[in-house]
């Protein structure tokens, strides 16, 4: 008993009269990782906001017993508590964009921790801000300490909430799904990063995820949670090993396999539908009173690439490598510098805009983050409707809801979504939207970018399967954008590897896989988690 740092008995959360958490308890021992594992909406981070008292008001929390230290979290006054958040207990947070300032630097955000909680100097602050951005691998921190959130990758803004945890010097860290915006290298050394500090300072990490691969490499004990229940509670071998519930089974039996690409049926190819030739995208550097271009970030620089139809292409490789930046400047979301993209034979970069807004119903996208790229003042129903409303103006609005309703289906979630708000579902449930709102328009091709990183392995192998049957019905081209090569294997025909704006090796899906050729290739197969 003495060795227990976190003690929850009975806990149970309620929203009106829907139990969303049911009566569960747990043990977080110090020094040890607990992973809490499950589908996406099964209580996973409402458990863990909940120990950190960061619901919101209209939440019913009880329970019989929740300690840190043997100290009573329920009898601490709010006041107190907040000495407790950031320090004692500090959480990384599942979505990165909506969790930071948008108006303060990284720079700014990471001090103010320190600032609150320690007595530092300002030269002291400066440097541990730098040595932090330096533990998460932040690339240049001296530049990127002065800049805002919306500069920097999914998976750098994901460091730098990292770093904000890691501040205060927390004996417990919840890190909700910490690496889910990772590509493989930068995961294997933020979890590494994590175990370093651990045995260093004998930290706790509750890690809440769905990569069951990665948990078997860092947990120590593994919960699993469904429907608001703890199923099943078992040290992390013998669960790997005989997992004894259903729906633990379930989940270990929808896991993707690096091995699903061998022997996988290469047809011939079609015609293209997607030609990409010396596409750049460079980003000047300014400097000086006068803010004179000194030099370019070329954040994509010089790209080629085919897409056939009815095929899926992966574009894989380390986050802040360029990958979302090519998605979005194939379709002129930002600006491009030069090269060319021929559509079905027609030549994007050179569309008027009210052309290229016609032809974008032939292309989606699906953003990396689901939240910031919804409107979170319409309702579901009426963000996945937007569409049909632009492109189908003489479908009556039962039609449109009747369609909404199927989508909705498809992507696994109940009708009775239509009618909700994007902040009341989990990071997974916004994913599903986003794909469905997608899919609404009926595209020829569809860039995903990251499309199941929030998403559990159970839903993932749904979403997987379900845009394999969408392309096998409607032939619907993909280029895939993930860091997840088991995903990869499962589900691409073609892969592009990037690094540093350039694509350094193409090939089919069991090549480039099974048989890399590049050095970096290689490095990133040897870094993905595997159970």
């Amino acid at each position: 008993m003495e060795d227990i740092l976190l003690q929850v008995r009975g806990l149970t959360v309620a929203f009106k009269d829907e139990k969303v958490v049911n009566d569960i308890a747990f043990d977080v021992y110090k020094g040890e990782t607990f992973a809490l594992v499950g589908e996406s909406g099964s209580g996973k981070s409402i458990t863990a906001l909940s120990v950190l008292r960061l619901l919101p008001r209209n939440a019913i929390i009880s329970a019989k017993e929740m300690t840190l230290n043997g100290e009573n979290l329920l009898s601490i006054t709010e006041h107190n508590f907040c000495k407790v958040r950031g320090k004692r207990i500090a959480l990384i947070f599942q979505d990165p964009m909506s969790s930071l300032n948008p108006v303060m630097t990284i720079g700014e955000q990471i001090a103010e921790v320190m600032e609150i909680h320690f007595n530092y100097t300002k030269p002291e602050l400066v440097q541990a801000t730098f040595e932090l951005l330096q533990k998460v691998e932040i690339p240049e921190p001296e530049r990127r300490v002065n800049e805002y959130p919306h500069q920097l990758s999914g998976g750098q803004r994901q460091r730098v909430m990292i770093a904000i945890a890691l501040a205060g010097k927390p004996d417990l860290l919840i890190a909700d799904e910490p690496t889910t915006a990772l590509d493989v290298t930068i995961q294997a050394q933020i979890l590494k990063l994590l175990k370093t500090i651990q045995q260093d300072t004998d930290m706790a990490l509750w890690l809440i995820s769905h990569d069951l691969a990665l948990v078997s490499n860092i947990a120590d004990r593994i919960a699993v949670m469904q429907q608001g229940h703890i199923v099943e509670t078992n040290s992390t071998a013998h669960f790997f090993k005989q997992a004894q519930h259903p729906y633990s089974l379930k989940l270990l039996a929808a896991l993707p396999s690096m091995d699903s690409c061998i022997n996988k049926v290469i047809e011939i190819p079609s015609k293209a539908l997607l030609q990409v030739d010396g596409f750049k995208v460079y980003y000047p550097i300014r400097k000086g009173i006068f803010k004179r271009v000194v030099d370019y970030v070329r954040a994509v620089d010089g790209v080629s690439f085919q897409l056939q139809r009815g095929k899926t292409l992966a574009l894989v490789g380390e986050s802040g490598c360029g990958k979302t930046t090519l998605g979005k400047g194939l379709i002129n979301l930002i600006a491009h510098t030069g090269g060319t993209v021929l559509f079905d034979g027609v030549d994007l970069t050179k569309m008027s805009k009210a052309a290229l807004r016609k032809k974008r119903s032939e292309i989606q996208i699906v953003f990396q983050d689901p939240f910031s790229s919804m409107n979170p003042r319409m309702l579901v129903g009426e963000i996945i409707e937007e569409g049909l409303k632009a492109l189908h103006s003489d479908m009556d609005s039962a039609t449109r809801q009747q369609r909404v309703a199927k989508l909705l289906n498809q992507v696994e979630l109940p009708e009775s979504s239509a009618m909700r708000y994007p902040h009341e579902f989990s990071g997974g449930q916004r994913q599903r939207i986003c794909i469905a709102r997608a899919l609404a328009v009926e595209p020829k091709l569809i860039i995903c970018d990251e499309p199941t990183s929030a998403l559990d392995v159970s839903v993932q192998a749904q979403i997987i399967n379900l845009l394999k049957k969408l392309q096998d019905t409607q032939r619907i081209s993909y280029l895939f954008i993930t860091h997840d090569l088991a995903v990869v294997a499962e589900i691409a025909d073609e892969v592009a590897v990037m690094y540093k704006g350039k694509i350094i090796e193409h090939g089919d899906v069991e090549q480039v896989l099974t048989n890399p050729v590049d050095e970096y290739t290689k490095k990133l197969l040897k870094a993905v988690p595997r159970i």
